[in-house]
């Protein structure tokens, strides 16, 4: 069901992006024609200008000052979705949902492995006290009401304390390797999306190479004004799957030490409660 819900999620952000790069690129048009005609009219005027008041060698320099002035500020999100359409919106949207999908499979783990931390040291106290006012009994279904994985523990633990203690530790033993199954889920898909973002930005960088040369075949002339679009959508499908898989691999990382940390809990906590039925003498060595 969280998969589903995650998918459909990271589906309508993708057609709603692909929606906003539709008409950013109409925008954008218009902006650049309207742009263009106000920098050439405003460069004569600097130019005519120039000419009369500064001297030959400063002309040039006046001039590529007044057109930076001139010229629009551009937002860092105008930026990013120009760039977006001229690395081409077919590879760009795939990377873009390796990006959306491996978000949201990281954001849910990082959430549920938070949860399943346990303060270790207030559930041991809390368990000896159950221990004392009423026994094992009471003190399994404390743990069993409990969130997290080293509560389950406990909680397996306690319900296998009558067996022995060679019992308890081989049920804290196979617990644990459920426990840990159940806090890995998810980590292969975030993986997977790491390794597939740089894969389909090379594609696209394969395909766009492969534009620039069909353009310079077809014109039987090597000019930079020929190659330069394939070449541009080229590094732009490779920087942004770049971009995406150093973005999952950071919260991949993440997550992993989250894991062992939690590991490093349940074999500590699992020694903890051995020690614990020794002392109240419900084990014996």
């Amino acid at each position: 069901m969280k998969r589903s819900i995650i998918a459909a999620l990271a589906l309508c952000v993708l057609l709603v992006g692909t929606t906003l790069t539709v008409h950013a690129e109409e925008k954008e048009k218009t902006v650049t024609e309207s742009v263009d005609t106000s920098v050439t009219k405003k460069d004569t005027t600097i130019v005519d200008s120039a000419k009369a008041v500064t001297p030959p060698v400063e002309k040039k320099k006046v001039v590529e000052e007044e057109v930076a002035k001139a010229a629009p500020k551009v937002s860092f999100h105008q930026e990013v979705k120009k760039r977006f359409i001229e690395g081409g919106v077919l590879f760009m949207s795939i990377v873009l949902a390796c990006l959306i999908l491996g978000l949201a499979v990281a954001i849910e783990r990082i959430i549920a492995l938070n949860l399943a931390s346990t303060n270790i040291e207030r559930l041991l106290a809390d368990v000896k006290g159950q221990l004392t006012s009423g026994g094992v009994d009471k003190a399994r279904e404390y743990c069993a009401k409990l969130p997290g994985p080293v509560a389950s523990i406990f909680a397996q633990g306690l319900l296998r304390s009558k067996e022995g203690p060679e019992a308890v530790e081989k049920s804290i033993q196979q617990y644990g390797s459920v426990e840990m199954g159940k806090l890995e889920k998810g980590l292969s898909w975030v993986s997977l999306f790491i390794s597939l973002a740089p894969m389909f930005g090379f594609m696209g960088t394969v395909l766009g190479m492969i534009v620039a040369f069909d353009k310079i075949a077809a014109a039987d002339d090597i000019s930079a004004s020929i190659v330069a679009v394939g070449i541009k959508q080229a590094l732009l499908t490779t920087v942004a799957g770049l971009v995406v898989a150093v973005i999952l691999q950071i919260l991949y990382n993440y997550l992993i030490h989250k894991l062992d940390a939690i590991v490093n809990q349940m074999e500590e906590a699992s020694i903890s409660l051995v020690d614990t039925l020794i002392a109240y003498d419900i084990l014996k060595k």
